[in-house]
């Protein structure tokens, strides 16, 4: 029952007790916490009870309570004390005989008396705390030190720099319990999509080690090279990577933090939101010991489906004659006929390049376990992990050594507090994560990204020794042409491996001093952070022997091969270093914080902190990255909360960058919200509160600021680069290859020095509104708005004629975004035995461009930026495919040679051809605009069952018609250089003289790249949205008397799976790739696990 000041129980209760308690970062009236468990009596009918139904003052005593309450036969009388965990008394507590009426609670001392039966069992509750069951066989005194409740706590928010009470919470937060991010995947970053409103996620490859997922806050609004949100690891700016390894087992709390006053106190770091996560900490009691092992067997969730051996060979040889009739075809109906009898297939090969490259799924294995406990000096949380994640490539017996994907992470957690003295508590941190890697020398993507690139029918993997190789030690790779030109993936695969290890160490020291002595309510903390990260990489490797069928007797059935490259290969294993990375951070934090209340009605608190953080690059490549980076903050938070009904609260960052020049170093960016708990209010009466449990709404505006604009290597904005030894821009004096002439190296300038580059500044609105109905389900709904301005870009308006070097940069971009945030909640107990949950979240994001320094484009208006998403794509719209020859000869001219059955574009301006000033924005934005989940969990007795559905939509994506390999798109043109693959949906959907379908799926086909058919249009244009089967979990726990017997604490069996089913128009690969389909594909797991507690 929740009681505000006006309520007629609360004058009552406060002549009982003026003790108010600030404890964990909550301010309680002590005995409103007092859980009556007294029978079906409601806490209100209980406190009418307890009053004189004239007067409404009177309080029964306390003996007339009990002798109310009790039931049945008095046996013996019990004694005891109850404390928390800082051993503080507990006001309130409920004692009550498990399955009476028969109760008490604990009073001002945290004492309790009640008279028992001599057998039987006593359950001790308050709030906050987790509830104890104690048997009452033998004893007669009790001294009881209640644990805090995890769940309860969930009452308390994580906001920055300290906590807030849910309740009092004015910013825009999210969180999710991390019990719903235990999927079994090694990558937490997997598990974000759709679990919590306001967060665009998707992700693009399942490579183990390469598969983090992108996210972003509420969109992007900017375009320099930070658009992800700040990640903070208790209170530690983390990186994408770090967050991956981050174990759900570990995590304590998980938020998001969306607008202005929640994320300006972050000052430069906070414009893109912020992501901040908490990890577990001990608590007194007995040791806790926790075990969880999983055994999982993941595969890919869609494969590329690529023609056959004789498809491929039919459609190359349509391919050259449909453009040229005379044109001589590659494959000879002898050679078709002998391939499909199956004859040698060492001279006619038929090879399925996925099934002899790759394997249909793999084994992974995981381990974590936690070790939590302590006493009243001290309390500590250990955790650790081992997990190990292999790929699915199909390296055979034929291979010297194993080079498919195998990595192994070890992570490790201590955190230790300690109550030095009664006010003072120091808080020691240490993580470490070492990740140890073997596989292919270019990644498992680039193995699939090369089958695309492979002909099925020109050479097999690897040949048969024939009689002049049959004392040769090396393996006989098949291939064609002089010195080996093609692409054989299997060489690639097994000519090498690669090897990385990565180390990630934090140690973090934090100091919390209670100040009552000065000040009630006062408190100061320090924080000092420091990170060593390490990575390098070795690959071994040998220059692979091609041969290829230089004669074949069919007769014998009998070939000799002849070698392509006798002078390049290596029958021994060469060794390259790559890239070292070699960084640390330092990072400091202190701050003093007030929190108090006055009067009953009036909660005041206040917050004001410093930081520090440098970092240095120990391999950065030139002296300017060298230099130590370095940015220095003040932050500060004021709240006042009345009567817990009205609320404010103003926040500032005032931060300084490296960055930018003096006058423009500092920014000021605050921030200010306003909220109204309309619930409790007292015209809200307890009648209208069944129904409508919590009615509150909120509004905040403010400024936050980002530095990280333009280039990250490019540092310093009001100093000039200038390269005096630029070879590459050098000249030659004397006589041309004269041993008496000289080089001198040029001078380049890379950047022009601008004073007045200054911070890219975000002014964010937004307003919610939180529904409680009945107090099972909880919606909130949020509106928000933030225009971004001083966005640095390229000035468009510098003539090139005036001869500079360097491109002229300025703050003259700005940007708006605007959506909707969603989310829902509900439980509901059936019965004792009975319970289920559901929730759903709903994210809509949208941007554009406001301002954009491009040309007049009045006379093409679709050309210009202005109004469009910054993930907004250009290109031709696609009309369909061309009729006939007349058709083209009376179009537009477009690009190259082409004919019927080729792309026909439209021609927006009307000029009579088709060029660059024809393309308009097409699709919607590369990023999802809109993202979305819903999922449900129950339990009956000893089983429980959860599942969860995530959702993407307005997303485009087109097929590769052009590779982009660091950008993970491959070019899937079928047939080009005598090579590339055919996919088996062009191979069904192509224009042809016999299937004249203007709007096939691929045009007229070529053994060559048709310009025409490669431009980027919408006729490859593909929509992204989606609908996954996300997660789905089993799991049976033991009774407790039996797992007691086995002296355990608990045991829970489960089964689970992730990105089980997927619902999409579009069937060629996983859509949530995007145009990354065809590199290593998302994977779909089956998993087993056992939980073990002690």
């Amino acid at each position: 029952m929740k009681i505000s000041s006006n309520n007629k129980y609360f004058v009552v209760l406060r002549k009982m007790t003026n003790k108010i308690s600030n404890k964990k970062g909550m301010i309680i009236l002590s005995l409103l916490a007092v859980s009556f468990q007294l029978g079906a009596v409601s806490s209100g009918g209980m406190l009418d009870e307890g009053l004189d139904k004239k007067s409404k003052t009177k309080l029964y005593t306390k003996k007339e309570m009990i002798a109310q309450a009790q039931q049945g036969e008095a046996r013996k009388k019990i004694t005891g004390r109850i404390v928390d965990s800082d051993d503080e008394v507990v006001i309130g507590a409920s004692i009550v005989v498990k399955g009476t009426s028969n109760g008490t609670v604990s009073d001002l001392e945290g004492v309790f008396e009640l008279n028992v039966p001599n057998n039987g069992t006593i359950v001790i509750s308050y709030i906050g705390y987790e509830t104890q069951e104690l048997s009452l066989e033998g004893k007669k005194f009790f001294n009881v030190v209640l644990s805090e409740d995890a769940k309860a706590l969930a009452e308390v928010t994580i906001v920055a720099f300290g906590k807030q009470k849910k309740e009092s919470v004015i910013g825009s937060i999210t969180t999710v319990k991390p019990a719903e991010l235990k999927i079994p995947s090694s990558n937490l970053t997997t598990a974000l999509a759709g679990r919590m409103s306001g967060l665009i996620s998707y992700q693009r490859s399942g490579e183990p080690g390469a598969d983090n997922a992108q996210f972003f806050i509420r969109g992007v609004t900017t375009f320099g090279y930070k658009k992800d949100p700040l990640i903070l690891i208790d209170n530690n700016e983390s990186s994408t990577q770090e967050l991956s390894r981050l174990q759900p087992d570990d995590i304590a709390s998980f938020s998001i933090m969306k607008d202005a006053t929640a994320t300006s106190l972050y000052g430069s770091r906070g414009a893109n939101g912020v992501i901040l996560v908490s990890t577990k900490q001990g608590t007194e009691g007995k040791v806790k010991i926790s075990i969880r092992l999983e055994e999982a067997i993941s595969r890919p969730t869609r494969m590329v489906e690529l023609a056959d051996p004789i498809t491929y060979m039919r459609l190359h040889n349509e391919a050259i004659r449909t453009r040229n009739p005379l044109g001589v075809i590659p494959y000879s109906q002898h050679k078709i006929d002998n391939t499909i009898a199956g004859t040698n297939p060492y001279v006619y090969p038929a090879n399925d390049w996925h099934k002899i490259m790759f394997k249909d799924h793999a084994n992974n294995h995981r381990l974590n376990f936690n070790i939590a406990g302590g006493g009243k000096v001290a309390n500590y949380y250990l955790a650790g992990s081992v997990i190990n994640d292999n790929g699915v490539l199909n390296v055979d017996k034929q291979s010297n050594f194993n080079s498919n994907v195998n990595l192994t992470r070890y992570m490790l957690r201590a955190n230790i507090n300690i109550k030095a003295t009664k006010t003072t508590e120091i808080i020691v941190r240490m993580s470490g994560s070492f990740d140890d890697y073997s596989g292919p020398i270019d990644g498992g993507s680039d193995l699939f990204r090369r089958v695309m690139k492979t002909n099925p029918v020109l050479f097999p993997p690897y040949y048969k020794a024939d009689k002049a190789n049959e004392t040769t030690q090396h393996l006989l790779f098949g291939n064609h042409g002089a010195g080996g030109q093609y692409i054989n993936p299997y060489a690639e695969m097994t000519r090498g491996y690669k090897d990385y290890t990565t180390s990630q160490m934090s140690i973090q020291f934090e100091l919390k001093q209670d100040l009552d002595f000065i000040l009630k309510g006062l408190s100061m903390r320090g924080m000092f952070n420091t990170n060593r990260y390490a990575y390098f990489d070795v690959a071994r490797y040998y220059n692979p022997f091609y041969y290829e069928v230089s004669t074949y007797d069919k007769a014998n059935d009998e070939y000799t091969l002849a070698p392509l490259n006798e002078t390049s290969g290596t029958d021994y294993l060469d060794y390259s270093e790559g890239p070292k990375n070699i960084n640390s951070t330092t990072y400091f934090e202190g701050g003093m914080n007030w929190l108090d209340s006055f009067g009953d009605v009036h909660e005041v608190s206040a917050l004001t902190v410093f930081t520090l953080r440098e970092g240095i690059n120990a391999n950065a490549g030139d002296l300017q990255r060298s230099l130590p980076y370095r940015n220095v903050g003040l932050a500060g938070r004021a709240t006042y909360a009345y009567d817990s009904r009205y609320l404010t609260e103003v926040n500032f960052g005032y931060n300084g960058s490296e960055r930018f020049s003096k006058k423009e170093r500092f920014g000021f960016f605050p921030s200010a919200g306003v909220g109204w708990i309309i619930s409790n209010e007292g015209f809200w009466g307890d009648e209208l509160k069944k129904t409508v449990s919590n009615l509150k709404l909120k509004a905040t505006y403010g400024l936050v600021g980002n530095d990280a604009i333009g280039d990250a290597n490019d540092r310093f904005f009001y100093l000039s680069n200038v390269d005096m030894n630029d070879s590459n821009a050098g000249s030659s004096f004397g006589t041309y290859g004269n041993s008496g002439g000289r080089f001198v190296p040029g001078i380049t300038i890379g950047r022009y020095a601008n004073e007045n580059i200054t911070w890219e500044t975000a002014k964010k609105f937004n307003f919610t509104t939180e529904i409680g109905l009945w107090n099972k389900l909880d919606i909130q709904v949020e509106l928000y708005k933030e225009n971004r301005t001083n966005i640095l870009m390229n000035r468009a308006t510098i003539s090139s004629t005036m001869g500079l070097q360097a491109p002229v940069r300025a703050n003259v971009g700005e940007a708006s975004s605007k959506g909707v945030d969603i989310s829902l909640t509900g439980n509901h107990s059936i019965n004792a035995d009975t319970w289920i949950s559901a929730m759903a979240n709903f994210t809509y994001a949208t941007s554009k461009f406001t301002v954009y320094e491009e040309p007049d484009y009045s006379n093409e208006p679709w050309k210009s930026r202005v109004g469009y998403s910054l993930n907004q794509e250009w290109g031709y719209i696609a009309e369909r495919l061309f009729v006939d020859e007349e058709e083209v000869r009376n179009s537009p001219k477009q690009f190259g040679e082409y004919m019927a059955g080729d792309i026909k574009y439209k021609d927006l301006n009307g000029d009579g051809k088709i060029n660059d000033l024809d393309k308009a924005p097409i699709g919607y934005p590369t990023s999802p605009e809109i993202v979305y989940g819903f999922g449900f969990s129950g339990g009956w007795k000893s089983l429980d069952v959860s599942c969860f559905f995530q959702g993407s939509a307005r997303s485009s994506f087109w097929l590769g018609t052009h590779d982009d390999w660091n950008g993970g798109a491959v070019d899937t043109s079928p047939f080009l250089d005598n090579s590339s693959a055919l996919l088996q949906s062009y191979a069904d959907s192509h224009w042809s003289e016999n299937n004249r379908d203007l709007y096939a799926i691929w045009p007229r086909l070529s053994a060559t790249r048709s310009q025409n058919n490669t431009e980027r249009s919408t006729w490859f244009m593909r929509d992204g949205s989606f609908i996954r089967l996300k997660s789905v979990e089993v799991g049976y726990t033991i009774p407790p008397k039996i797992a007691t017997k086995a002296k355990m604490a608990g045991l829970r069996c489960y089964f689970s799976g992730t990105n089980l089913l997927t619902f999409s128009k579009f069937k060629m690969w996983d859509p949530e790739m995007g145009g990354n389909g065809l590199g290593y594909p998302i994977q779909k797991v089956f998993n087993f696990g056992v939980q073990l507690s002690f």
